[in-house]
């Protein structure tokens, strides 16, 4: 935190002139030239970059309707806002630099200058201790649903609520729910400490409001508010996902798992992988609602079972949600000739291979290859849901089924995930489009996916870069029986020894 005495020197010290400079070199492009947020790449971006003019800010220390601190405004510089396309700028500019921009921002708006409006940070207090107990949590639980979270974030709360298909922000811009599932991408900051302070401020310009009222109306208690704050935070895992570059699909002595829930897939790890936008050809999309996979993989002797996971709002296509597409379509800047309208797509994962597994590091073009360079690929759509294609990717626009592709797919989707097992043979008898799988072999993989309800499909897309698959080799006997020999050939010795040394002992007694 900054303190107050940093705050009056930040304050003598700030440069609006120099600020101005920062700004149009660094800012401009995407805030627009008069911080109204209309800068030439913000029409690419969901959510779109701050409107500066109106003093609206969603991460504040402040009550709902004030205007944020100096403090409040130097955080988001500095640090960025995750889940949004500002980055952080405090190793790319000094600390004078982001000061002085900080100043400059300021001018957009007369808010600033009256003086009556100065900012005073809510006093939030420490949490309570106990916060990841049963008790506790089930408190957390139960105000969840009395105050009604669920509506937009889901009962599980991935984002795939009654309400989330109609959420906007106060400019109209179609707004998602947050997956409460993903703290890492959280708009301010993912730790519990942090999700109180936004359920006391609420996110000023959009519907998520803030719950400080509930308090001062006796509904809930600080503590009560701090329990559905950690209540959140547990819904993520303990840390962040670690990306991975290989999963390792271990050898199983008992049957492939081919569906999504079988037990045997809790003993499996999990890999994650982040997506991102398809931004390189026509049709780009920057707003890609599939942000990262988690893979598992296994394989018996002759074949191999792969597990994609992925949270989801809603199993496309879904008519509760094309006014969401519509918005975003309207929001985002289409780069083709004619402006597409909405319609009724679905959910959509693909898998990508290689059509052989090469020797050295030289792989296909990573986006679905080319003409001359294609590559393999298992593709599943939601309207199929117990079925999957094969076939050669030869570039974004072309792919060509094989004949008997032998891939199998089945999938199930619950409360806003998706769950899809592919299963294929090892070995394959077109080997010239389909891979053979090999053990103790690295396999590149990719991934893509596609949210029909966000309008996606075609090249408007979410993918990953290439990524490793091995498939865990048996461990010889030798290498189990080995140790087993050595370690009682040893105690033999050593037996032996001692045996000796005793009776050399009982003949100098005997004598």
């Amino acid at each position: 935190m900054i303190s107050a005495l940093v705050l009056v020197t930040l304050l003598v010290t700030q440069d609006t002139t120099a600020g101005k400079v920062v700004y149009t070199k660094w800012c401009a492009g995407c805030h627009g030239d008069q911080g109204a947020g209309d800068g030439a790449a913000a029409k690419h971006m969901m959510p779109p970059p701050r409107d500066f003019t109106g003093a609206l800010y969603q991460i504040r220390s402040t009550a709902s309707g004030n205007l944020p601190t100096d403090a409040d405004l130097m955080r988001s510089i500095d640090e960025g806002l995750h889940g949004t396309a500002m980055p952080g700028w405090k190793a790319r500019l000094s600390d004078r630099e982001r000061r002085d921009v900080l100043a400059y921002i300021k001018t957009f708006s007369t808010f600033f200058a009256d003086t009556t409006l100065r900012p005073q940070p809510l006093q939030f207090g420490g949490a309570p201790s106990g916060g990841t107990g049963d008790e506790a949590l089930r408190v957390g639980r139960q105000f969840f649903d009395s105050i009604g979270c669920r509506k937009c974030h889901g009962d599980l709360g991935r984002g795939d609520g009654p309400s989330s298909p109609t959420l906007k922000d106060d400019a109209g811009h179609p707004i998602f729910a947050a997956d409460l599932h993903q703290n890492w991408l959280f708009n301010g900051g993912g730790s519990a400490e942090d999700i109180y302070h936004r359920l006391r401020t609420g996110l000023d310009g959009t519907p998520m409001p803030s719950f400080s009222d509930l308090i001062d109306q006796k509904f809930l208690t600080e503590t009560e508010l701090w329990r559905l704050a950690q209540y959140v935070r547990s819904l993520s895992p303990a840390e962040p996902p670690a990306v991975r570059d290989v999963i390792h699909a271990p050898l199983i002595g008992r049957a492939l798992p081919h569906a999504p829930d079988d037990s045997a897939w809790a003993a499996v790890d999990a890999y994650w992988f982040p997506l991102v936008g398809q931004v390189i050809r026509k049709g780009r999309w920057f707003a890609p609602a599939v942000t990262g996979v988690s893979v598992q993989a296994v394989h018996t002797a002759d074949s191999i079972a792969l597990r994609v996971t992925w949270d989801d709002r809603s199993a496309s296509p879904d008519t509760a949600w094309l006014g969401h597409v519509g918005r975003v379509f309207a929001s985002l800047e289409q780069d083709e000739a004619t402006v597409e309208q909405p319609a009724l797509w679905p959910d959509q994962i693909a898998v990508q291979f290689p059509v052989t597994i090469p020797t050295g590091m030289e792989r296909p073009y990573f986006l679905m290859g080319s003409s001359s360079a294609p590559v393999y690929q298992w593709r599943w759509v939601s309207t199929e849901r117990a079925a999957a294609a094969a076939g050669l990717a030869r570039g974004l626009e072309r792919f060509d089924p094989v004949s008997n592709p032998g891939v199998g797919a089945q999938a199930v989707f619950d409360r806003g995930q998706w769950r899809v097992v592919f299963t294929r043979a090892l070995a394959s008898p077109d080997t010239a489009s389909q891979l053979p799988f090999r053990t103790g072999r690295a396999i590149p993989v990719a991934f893509f996916a596609w949210d029909g309800s966000n309008g996606e499909h075609g090249t408007r897309m979410a993918i990953s870069t290439w990524y490793f698959l091995a498939l865990d080799e048996p461990v010889p006997a030798r290498v189990f029986i080995s140790p087993v020999l050595a370690m009682m050939l040893t105690l033999g010795l050593g037996m032996l020894v001692v045996w000796r040394a005793q009776q050399k002992t009982s003949f100098r007694r005997q004598q």
